[in-house]
């Protein structure tokens, strides 16, 4: 249990480096954004994976055509949750547009078909793995007492915002949040629909990002 508690402290703090220097504005990601946050992506999932013990079963996949109907589905749904909550704040805040459209200012520097197969491809189900399928399936193991699940989901969406805290965006902050409870409760509720969040987080991302807009 100490070796899985040091190990996931390990693998948060390098996520947050990691996320620090893709957002700070100190540091922005350079030499490019998306490159930055694909290398990234793709160290923490080596991590998460390297410290799973039962990878067997973490990556066991139960109806796949089921699985990826499901994940396109919660795709879709999150983004309209994410379109109605652009038109309250936007009405609600006088800062919300600015800083949403600062956020889609990170697309310059590559085509838009790159970006869409690197969100897709790499970006989208690498996190899924790691904050899903490492961080919180870890996170419960690690709680003690009743509900552990219910700590884990909880603790995992809260690091999950706070790795954003960097870019002082605060509707960012809000947006990875509410994203981070909708897929940390389906975990939370369905550990086995794991490859159907990879799908609705990758999928997800190429809509917000670039294929559908808010």
């Amino acid at each position: 249990m100490r070796k899985d508690l040091s190990r996931l402290i390990l693998a948060i703090t390098t996520a947050a480096l990691l996320w620090f220097y893709m957002f700070s504005p100190w540091t922005g990601g350079w030499p490019n954004f998306w490159i930055v946050m694909t290398f990234s992506a793709m160290i923490l999932t080596t991590l998460g994976l390297t410290f799973t013990t039962d990878r067997k079963d973490l990556l066991k996949i139960e109806r796949p055509s089921v699985q990826v109907l499901a994940g396109i589905v919660i795709a879709f749904a999150l983004w309209g949750l994410f379109w109605i909550g652009d038109k309250v704040s936007a009405w609600m805040f006088a800062f919300a547009r600015p800083e949403v459209d600062s956020v889609y200012a990170m697309k310059e520097g590559l085509p838009s078909w790159l970006i869409s197969v690197l969100l897709l491809c790499l970006i989208g189900p690498a996190e899924e793995l790691f904050w899903r399928g490492y961080v919180q399936r870890t996170m419960c193991r690690i709680f003690g007492g009743k509900r552990p699940e219910d700590y884990a989901f909880i603790f995992t969406a809260v690091i999950y915002a706070l790795v954003h805290i960097w870019s002082f965006n605060f509707m960012l902050v809000m947006a990875a949040l509410v994203a981070g409870l909708v897929w940390g409760l389906i975990y939370r509720l369905r550990p086995q629909a794991l490859p159907a969040l990879i799908v609705s987080h990758a999928l997800w991302d190429a809509l917000v990002f670039v294929l559908l807009p808010i």
